[in-house]
């Protein structure tokens, strides 16, 4: 078993000849699953397609957290951009969390209410900033100053009646009578036209919710971000922890139930790079958990933004048709609901109140910039018999995944060459 969620049994049908559409969605993710559910409510006539089977990527493998507490996020957002933007961000998530529990109400994905946790183990000054800016703007969390884990901690901020659900039970639901076509892989891009192997997709406006977003001419998201690995085993009959737990490292532990399994999450690592893998989770489990057996175990990856903020809204500024939806931090359950609300919107041309604060278009001006530039010149100078054929940086061997990474922009390949992971859009040439 690879994920604690299954996957979705019902298959949907392969294109084969050239169609019209007025909005093209590619990506067969949560993204792009709920921005076409909320595009077939507001009756526009629509797309989705997916290159191989809708949710068998990241969102399959994720740990299904639905909280608008995303780390110390606002003490964050406060320093880097203001108490306006801090709020709306807030403001936004929690109206997210607020659209998953009406739309479960009706559909059975064991979604239940559970406390979130923030806890860090060394840095209690940055838990009271938070404390501080969610008092500010009238929001209750809590102060702990213990959790049921078996970390040690300086403290940890507590958002009550947050919640956690099965995704792919959700998506299954809810994907029930959308227009999707699997197996159509899109080639190329011209226009707002997509050329796959059996025909071309015209279309008026294009929705690109892939993960890594795969058109390199516009929105230079190969500088805006990159990507981090994490793992994930399911411990049986480990501990109850009554909770959803996460470090504010992202080298850190996280901790939830599903059913009689326990899922601890870490040994997480930038694409490319050394990290703990599924090593640091074993020995955690044979340490804390001695007579917990393991019964899966999961690996998945998030883009990662420049400031903390995910990118949502066009593509970039010289694409008026072309939108996007990435770098949601490893948050992908309310990004992706907010990214749905926002590109539903702007598909039928409402103004959203938040696709500002979103845009992907503001400043690049950070420190995390620079950090990405200098990996992408080390890779690019860096001997290797392989090389990625996104932008052709050098391909590291992972032995914990058996995998050929790049560590520039987060592109992976199996031991073939067939990618497992964006940006790059093809197999590795022999």
């Amino acid at each position: 078993m690879e994920t604690a969620w299954g996957s979705i049994d019902r298959k949907y049908p392969e294109l084969r000849s050239d169609i019209h559409t007025d909005v093209l969605i590619i990506g067969g993710g949560i993204t792009g699953i709920l921005t076409a559910y909320f595009l077939h409510q507001k009756g526009v006539r629509y797309i989705l397609v997916e290159k191989n089977r809708i949710c068998r990527g990241t969102t399959g493998r994720t740990t299904a957290k639905i909280t608008f507490q995303h780390g110390l996020i606002y003490q964050k957002l406060l320093k880097n951009s203001g108490f306006d933007t801090a709020l709306k961000y807030f403001i936004a998530n929690r109206r997210a969390f607020n659209e998953y529990a009406r739309l479960c109400e009706d559909i059975d994905c064991d979604y239940e209410i559970k406390d979130n946790y923030v806890y860090s183990r060394d840095d209690r000054d940055s838990l009271e900033d938070e404390m501080r800016f969610l008092s500010d703007i009238g929001y209750n969390a809590e102060f702990c100053e213990k959790i049921p884990v078996p970390v040690n901690i300086t403290g940890a901020v507590k958002f009550p009646h947050q919640a956690q659900f099965n995704p792919i039970k959700f998506l299954s639901k809810i994907s029930e009578k959308l227009n999707i076509y699997e197996n159509t892989f899109v080639r190329e891009m011209i226009g707002t036209t997509a050329v796959t192997s059996r025909g071309k997709i015209y279309a008026d406006k294009v929705i690109a919710t892939t993960h890594f977003p795969f058109i390199n001419k516009h929105g230079s998201y190969f500088l805006k971000l990159y990507q981090h690995r994490s793992y994930v085993i399911g411990l049986e009959n480990a501990q109850n922890v009554n909770g959803m737990y996460v470090d504010n490292d992202k080298k850190g532990m996280s901790f939830r139930n599903y059913g009689d399994l326990l899922l601890l999450g870490g040994g997480g690592h930038r694409t490319g790079k050394p990290g703990g893998n599924y090593g640091e989770l074993i020995l955690f489990a044979q340490k804390h958990y001695p007579d917990a057996p393991v019964k899966f175990r999961s690996s998945a990856q998030d883009c990662m933004s420049l400031d903390g903020i995910p990118y949502i809204g066009r593509y970039s500024k010289n694409t008026p048709r072309l939108f996007t939806a990435t770098g949601f931090n490893k948050w992908g359950m309310t990004s992706s609901m907010v990214s749905a609300m926002i590109l539903s919107d702007m598909a039928v041309g409402v103004k959203n109140e938040f696709e500002d604060i979103f845009s992907p278009s503001r400043s690049i001006l950070k420190p995390q910039l620079f950090v990405n530039a200098g990996e992408a010149v080390k890779g690019l100078a860096t001997f290797s018999s392989k090389r990625c054929p996104h932008m052709g940086c050098a391909l590291k061997w992972n032995s914990a995944e058996h995998s050929w990474d790049c560590s520039c922009h987060g592109s992976r390949f199996s031991e073939k060459g067939i990618v497992l992971d964006n940006p790059a859009n093809g197999n590795l040439k022999k």
